[in-house]
């Protein structure tokens, strides 16, 4: 473990800025056996700010490579009920839940990529009703990073296993601002600064972002109507604020789901299912993918386009500055909560429907013709470069550049 006090320090952040526990809520917590110590931690400040329970679910990356390697294919895909209802009842009590992710970059290399796909595909499918439940705005939640020994031995192969941990741990600690004098505080400064990015964003209300940089991005995204553009502290229908993703540098918005035209090529590697895909390219045709291409990893890439039928259009543009506190630390994280806080990025899949005015209210037949992606699926990946350039067109057709050399011009 790390420094007692510090870990103390990051446990209070997430209960009090990441989930913004209220009083007499439930907590559910979900992290690797791993780290079991850490995740003690967290429920002792979640009881001390007033919990009313706090419910652990455990996850093994070596038991899920074993069920991934023996079970059949048919196995994988029946989920049990029991597994989904966790989930969902807890919800409906308007619990709030953290996950503590440490994923090993390279825990699922060599297995058959089809059959995790498939087992990866059922579960997206079986959570459907608790996700539907979270976009609504009832429950607070966040997803925040915790060092496993897999992911630092990715990260740092030469050092020893101890300060390879101890390397994660600084990175971690210095993108979420835990080594300020105080990071709650730090965390308001910056959530502040996020609003009025978006505040500019929409106040000049664009129809249409065309990208571009020297790689060979050359992507025209129209955006869905009554967009709106959200970042830093999400709040729910009740007011809780709360931070969903812990490191955040976004601001993020609504693609029209039929209205992006061009290509775009990756310019980080993205982890899917312990399986690294890199330098890929998607063509875009009325909001379709209808080309791709990858060096590394093209089976995964294919899997996570055919997830459902939203899994081929865009359901989110985020805006990030190449110089972002986590692109400044020189690691490329092999995990997109980090790695898409160091680039621009789009996500394949669903939408989020904060970023729509008045969507909770519509039906999704509504929302759909507005331009809303749904799917059971959201994976981002990242674009931006050093060089990357985007102009903004307004709903009366005058450009305004917002990107240029790679951050906001």
């Amino acid at each position: 473990m790390y420094r007692k006090k510090d870990l103390q320090k990051y446990a209070e952040l997430i209960v009090k800025v990441g989930v913004n526990l209220q009083q007499n809520q439930i907590m559910v917590l979900h992290c690797s056996t791993e780290n079991s110590e850490f995740g003690n931690l967290v429920m002792e400040e979640a009881f001390k700010a007033g919990a009313k329970d706090v419910v652990r679910i455990y996850d093994d990356e070596r038991a899920q490579r074993l069920r991934y390697h023996y079970a059949t294919v048919e196995t994988l895909k029946d989920i049990p009920h029991w597994q989904v209802d966790l989930w969902v009842s807890n919800a409906k009590k308007g619990a709030c839940f953290v996950w503590l992710e440490s994923d090993n970059p390279d825990a699922f290399l060599g297995l058959d990529g089809k059959k995790i796909s498939e087992g990866r595909k059922a579960w997206l499918h079986a959570r459907k009703e608790f996700n539907e439940i979270i976009d609504r705005g009832e429950n607070q939640w966040t997803i925040i990073a915790i060092p496993s020994k897999g992911w630092a031995k990715k990260l740092f192969p030469h050092e020893t296993e101890q300060n390879g941990m101890r390397k994660l741990w600084d990175s971690i600690f210095h993108c979420i601002r835990i080594d300020t004098p105080d990071p709650v505080k730090a965390w308001e400064i910056h959530t502040e600064t996020i609003r009025e990015r978006c505040n500019w964003l929409n106040e000049i209300d664009f129809r249409t972002f065309h990208i571009t940089n020297a790689s060979g991005t050359d992507l025209i995204v129209e955006m869905a109507e009554d967009n709106l553009f959200c970042g830093g502290a999400d709040v729910t229908v009740s007011g809780v604020a709360y931070q969903a993703n812990m490191p955040t540098e976004e601001v993020f918005s609504m693609p029209h789901s039929s209205r992006v035209n061009g290509r775009v090529i990756s310019s980080m590697p993205l982890n899917y299912q312990g399986v690294l895909i890199d330098n890929f390219t998607l063509t875009f045709h009325d909001g379709k993918v209808v080309e791709h291409s990858a060096e590394k990893g093209m089976d995964a890439l294919t899997a996570l386009l055919n997830i459902d039928d939203g899994s081929r259009r865009l359901g989110e543009i985020a805006l990030v500055p190449y110089t972002s506190p986590i692109r400044e630390t020189g690691i490329l994280f092999f995990n997109t909560l980090f790695d898409e806080n160091a680039s621009c990025h789009l996500a394949l899949g669903s939408a989020y429907p904060s970023n729509m005015k008045g969507c909770l209210s519509m039906t999704m037949e509504e929302r759909k013709a507005k331009g809303y992606n749904d799917s059971v699926s959201h994976i981002d990946f990242m674009f931006g470069t050093a060089d990357l350039k985007i102009m903004g067109i307004t709903r009366e057709g005058k450009e305004v550049p917002v990107f240029s050399d790679g951050n906001w011009a």
